[in-house]
């Protein structure tokens, strides 16, 4: 089977019709060129996938306020990360 290369206006156009693969595509494609704020604006579209990569990277920076944003948006495993960050125990006296 050819690996397929698909541009992104057409998958902005799918994802504009309601298709969530497109969607996730655009969620990858922008969090493998670091593109934050597309992937915010996803997450805004209601992208699971932009939400689990933005929570993926929040954690690995401790970014406490981007997880609760990220939670707020709708994305329900940043809440349950950021729970877990804020109850774990610390290694100040």
């Amino acid at each position: 089977m050819p690996k397929t290369n698909i541009d992104r206006d057409t998958l902005r156009a799918l994802a504009d019709e309601g298709n969530e693969h497109a969607l996730d595509r655009l969620a990858d494609l922008a969090d493998a060129a670091g593109e934050l704020q597309e992937l915010s604006g996803l997450l805004d579209e209601g992208s699971a996938r932009a939400g689990f990569l933005l929570t993926r990277r929040a954690v690995a920076t401790g970014d406490l306020r981007e997880l609760q944003r990220i939670s707020d948006a709708g994305y329900d495993v940043a809440g349950d990360e950021l729970d877990r960050l804020l109850t774990a125990p610390t290694d100040s006296p």
